[in-house]
């Protein structure tokens, strides 16, 4: 058996992790994964792509991973 810590959302896409305990929300900042476009990027990708995780469809997809989206 291993022991170790991991978020949640990691916890929930693996159905082999088991979750014993869980730290209290008020016993830390929220956890953010900030995305954005930046000036020096070139990549033709990446508008689409950060417009798709923005989309209803990509809500699904993030909250059946346990994510929650800031409105």
């Amino acid at each position: 058996m291993c022991w170790s810590l991991v978020f949640r959302t990691d916890a929930l896409a693996d159905k082999e992790v088991k979750v014993v305990d869980t730290f209290p929300a008020d016993t830390h900042p929220p956890i953010v994964y900030p995305a954005a476009l930046t000036v020096s990027g070139k990549s033709p990708a990446a508008k689409p792509l950060l417009d798709y995780l923005r989309s209803v469809p990509a809500r699904a997809v993030w909250e059946k991973y346990g994510f929650q989206l800031a409105q």
